[in-house]
């Protein structure tokens, strides 16, 4: 056997292994980018060496088998997938060949196609016969897929009957089904909670839930669709554009993708893909790619096909936001509150836009959730300006002897005890300032813009006088010189000019923001405003007990304790004291006047959405005032949601746990009562 044929086989066999976990075992290894090089490589081996390609090669066939669980489809006409182009230069060629086979003379600048997102699902044809849904089933091979009929009938975007009238006896349409970002997320959590497997991702979780024998598990996921093209017609005619046709099934009540649109030439095309690019990781479900259809159906017809796919079709796939890798080491790394979080040190990948060399693996649970070991190969995930992560391990790959990671007992940095509160996820460092990580962390914290706002005081300048023992706490800050910062290397006179005047600047503060920049666990700006606003002064809020900080909006039992142990610590008064003396100063307030039995005293409120002539603030301080308590998150605690327009989740939480909701006028007759 030729070394091009073990090679071809060798893909071949590694392609039908990962089609057979992911569509079979619904248990996907490597990520999507991976799956289109071992494609694309056998594709271009079996292109040099056609007398090689065999019939049941997997580049012969549109998808993979389907399962033997669920009654097979055959689909009348085929669902082809569409060709891949990754590049600029391989659209415009693309474009170029669609011309060229359209005999246009001037390089088809005017030439419309079809744009919307690529979305990251699973590909479903559903048939309706007189408007009423008869079929659903899987692509499978694009020849015979699975009947999911029973399941696509859970999905609540998926009309049972179409509406309206005019749509052909006959109607097949296809599209994607697809796991939205927010329930994915919301799906996860609760299977970690209950100690049940959880999805690698929404695509997974959106293939795997329709092909469930049980409807009931199905019904409990949350699914959408988006159509995107018909198949079967019969029975009734349909408009000769493609983007009319959508628009029509649109107006027969199914669903189709917001981010559609009608782009010329490839210009246009080139231009959508940039402006959906930057809307990628604010869209509520996953993409990978835009797609592209010649939307003249007429000319579709001329176009004609290849034998896998449309020649008047093609998908622009973005970069990969997941990747495969090594794991070189496994470290942890001590935050700002002494948290220990552990990092995989990575054989660095180009992945998400950016060369990743480290992922996090957010706790010691996730990391044994996980199993990551030294060794392994991960699959790697960044999207966006998410700090890289390791999404799971690929366990066909590990190699024999790994070691599974275990908690550190003491601090990788300082040697101070780890210790985990219980019901606590995080294990953190005891060292406190003492621990050169925690204080680089919470100095970095203290002069950021929303703090402190002390600019030229960078990460790599903090590092080096911690290192050095020169700032052992904030207050050491106020103590640099001129002259010690111009003897630096890089910095400079001008530079050490414009440094100590930030300093000297940041001395007038408020009193928020000063708190904020304390770094008191669990106590961000809102808080620290809410702080400031209700005891007016820093003696005040000192002298305060756990009972009397709860009272304060935004603040519950936990996060009072959390506020009363950081003032109980007597280096934390001393260094607030020497801020004070080196000329940090604000302004203070009046506190705020509490009825102690006031109307609302007792009630717990939390407020939501667009006040109509009164803003969020207002109405709180009116709350407060009153005795009662604004807090962040609705409960079985909250007495009343306070919802103005746009009130989102916080008003369906309320309605599913019967909590009264209040308009301003409900608010105002409490109050006269």
């Amino acid at each position: 056997m030729s070394d091009v044929l073990k090679k071809i086989e060798s893909l071949r066999d590694e392609i039908r292994y990962h089609n057979y976990r992911y569509h079979t075992l619904d248990d996907i290894e490597i990520p999507d980018a991976e799956y289109d090089r071992l494609m694309r490589e056998l594709q271009r081996l079996e292109g040099e060496n056609p007398e090689l390609v065999t019939i049941d090669s997997p580049t012969q066939r549109v998808g993979a088998e389907p399962s033997e669980a669920l009654e097979t489809v055959q689909h009348r006409l085929p669902m082809l997938s569409l060709d891949n182009v990754f590049a600029e230069e391989e659209l415009r060629e693309f474009h170029r060949r669609v011309a060229e086979k359209l005999e246009f003379e001037d390089g088809a600048d005017d030439l419309q196609y079809a744009a919307e997102p690529k979305l990251d699902g699973a590909a479903v044809s559903l048939l309706y016969e007189d408007g009423v849904l008869a079929r659903a089933a899987t692509r499978g091979d694009g020849t015979t897929g699975e009947d999911i009929t029973h399941n696509v009938r859970t999905i609540d975007s998926i009309p049972l009957r179409l509406i309206g009238d005019g749509y052909p006896a006959t109607l097949e349409v296809r599209g994607e089904v697809f796991m939205p970002r927010a329930g994915f997320d919301a799906y996860n959590k609760k299977a970690r909670e209950a100690g049940e497997k959880t999805f690698v991702n929404p695509r997974n979780a959106a293939a795997g839930s329709l092909r469930q024998l049980d409807p009931k598990l199905t019904a409990e996921r949350p699914l959408d669709m988006y159509v995107y093209s018909v198949g079967l017609v019969e029975g009734g005619e349909l408009p000769d554009h493609h983007s009319d046709i959508i628009s029509r099934l649109q107006e027969w009540g199914l669903k189709t993708c917001p981010e559609r649109r009608v782009v010329t030439g490839v210009e246009g095309c080139l231009d959508y893909y940039a402006a959906i690019g930057e809307k990628r990781d604010s869209l509520p479900y996953d993409i990978d790619g835009v797609v592209y259809k010649v939307d003249s159906l007429p000319m579709q017809r001329e176009l004609g096909f290849v034998a896998r796919a449309p020649r008047w079709a093609i998908a622009h796939k973005f970069p990969a936001q997941e990747e495969l890798t090594k794991v070189e080491g496994i470290e942890f790394q001590v935050g700002r509150t002494g948290a220990l979080t552990p990092v995989a040190r990575l054989d660095p990948v180009f992945v998400g836009g950016v060369t990743v060399s480290n992922a996090t693996l957010h706790n010691i649970d996730e990391l044994h959730r996980k199993d990551v070991r030294v060794g392994d190969t991960v699959i790697v995930r960044r999207a966006g300006d998410v700090i890289p992560e390791v999404v799971s391990v690929v366990a066909s790959r590990r190699p024999g002897k790994t070691v599974r990671v275990q908690l550190p007992t003491r601090c990788p940095v300082c040697d101070s005890h780890v210790v985990r509160e219980e019901g606590e996820a995080v294990a953190r460092c005891t060292g406190g300032l003492f621990c050169k990580a925690q204080r680089v962390e919470a100095l970095k914290h203290f002069v950021s813009r929303r703090a402190m706002d002390i600019e030229g005081l960078g990460a790599k300048l903090i590092e080096q006088f911690v290192e050095e023992d020169r700032i052992k706490n904030p207050s050491d800050i106020y103590t640099l010189t001129k002259e010690e910062l111009a003897e630096r290397e890089r910095m400079g006179e001008k530079s050490a000019e414009n440094l100590i005047a930030s300093v000297e600047k940041s001395k007038a503060t408020t009193l928020p923001r000063f708190l904020f920049a304390l770094g008191i666990r669990d106590v961000g700006e809102a808080t620290a405003a809410s702080l400031a606003s209700y005891f007016g002064n820093l003696p005040a809020i000192i002298a305060a007990d756990a009972e009397k900080l709860v009272a304060v909006p935004d603040v519950g039992p936990v996060v009072a304790n959390r506020i009363r142990d950081f003032l109980d610590e007597g280096h934390n008064l001393e260094v607030m004291a020497k801020l004070q003396e080196s000329g940090v100063h604000w302004t203070d307030t009046e506190p705020m006047q509490v009825a102690e039995n006031g109307k609302l005293t007792g009630k717990t409120f939390v407020i939501t959405g667009t006040l109509s002539g009164m803003t969020r603030d207002e109405a709180k301080d009116l709350i407060v005032k009153e005795g009662g308590k604004v807090t962040g998150s609705v409960s079985k605690k909250t007495s009343y949601l306070l919802a103005g327009e746009k009130a989102g989740s916080k008003l369906s939480k309320a309605e599913a746990l019967e909590v009264e909701v209040l308009d301003l006028d409900g608010l105002r007759n409490l109050l006269k009562n």
